[in-house]
């Protein structure tokens, strides 16, 4: 517990807060309304989500983004071959919170992000809750994939601004 590692640059940090907690810090330069818009516009979310180093495009992504609201995003290069993630929206505040649960597994994890103005910048915190301490271990793609996917957001969020 309480494991912590920086990200390729050091912006990201993500810290094992119990056996079945994650959490992953990162502040942006942009305000916490134009952070949240990347994480649910699906064609923003799908230029950043997706790491570049896995060579596996966003074929689709679903969302609606409300309370009870769903989402799918399915990766590959074909539909053939293509995998997909997809769960539901617990809780949606806008430019504040989102909640979801991860349902393509038994053990999916709920996820929690929250997007924090800490002046023109923002504080993205974004956590992930497992069942049980083996559920995070065989996650841990998220820990290894969560900072190149922010630098990703970090250059939208450029063109954005």
């Amino acid at each position: 517990m309480g494991e912590t590692q920086a990200g390729q640059n050091g912006l990201t940090r993500i810290e094992r807060t119990s056996d079945t907690k994650l959490v992953v810090t990162r502040t942006f330069n942009a305000p916490a309304r134009l952070v949240f818009k990347a994480w649910t516009t699906p064609e923003l979310f799908k230029r950043w989500w997706a790491p570049k180093s896995l060579g596996m495009p966003i074929l689709a992504c679903e969302m609606d983004v409300r309370t009870g609201g769903g989402y799918r995003l399915a990766f590959g290069h074909d539909e053939a071959s293509s995998f997909s993630f997809y769960g539901r929206y617990l809780e949606v505040i806008p430019d504040a919170r989102l909640v979801w649960t991860n349902e393509e597994g038994g053990d999916g994890a709920v996820t929690t992000v929250t997007f924090e103005d800490k002046g023109d910048l923002c504080l993205l915190t974004y956590s992930d809750r497992f069942p049980s301490k083996a559920a995070l271990e065989a996650e841990r793609g998220a820990e290894d994939g969560l900072p190149e996917q922010f630098e990703q957001l970090d250059a939208l969020l450029a063109e954005m601004a």
